[in-house]
């Protein structure tokens, strides 16, 4: 059985000596509002943004191009050389380092 907690209460595992000594507790998930949007994004890897027709390329990238017709194209923008500052920044919409991500960080283990 999975221990779980909500945000705000306190944490119900036990922190000992050892992983062996310990247990481990995860948060539970927030659920959506009622009436929430889907969002899509959709990010590609290992590409530069001038590598896509929509911003000037000569590749031919049409399904990319129709999308980007029809959504919302950021063209001001920061990245970062790593996956978890780059998704903090997007999720915040703060710098990595003030949404307190300026590394990657491992929060799979069940201890705070």
């Amino acid at each position: 059985m999975v221990n779980t907690y909500s945000e705000g209460t306190p944490f119900p595992g036990r922190i000992g000596r050892t992983m062996a000594d310990s247990e481990d507790a995860y948060p539970v998930s927030p659920a959506p509002p009622a009436g929430t949007p889907n969002v899509l994004m959709v990010v590609f890897d290992d590409v530069g943004f001038g590598q896509f027709g929509c911003f000037g390329s000569d590749l031919a990238t049409p399904n990319i191009d129709r999308v980007a017709a029809q959504g919302l194209r950021y063209r001001s923008f920061h990245t970062t050389a790593m996956c978890s500052p780059t998704r903090a920044a997007m999720l915040s919409g703060r710098n990595p380092h003030t949404a307190g991500i300026g590394g990657i960080t491992e929060l799979a283990s069940g201890f705070p």
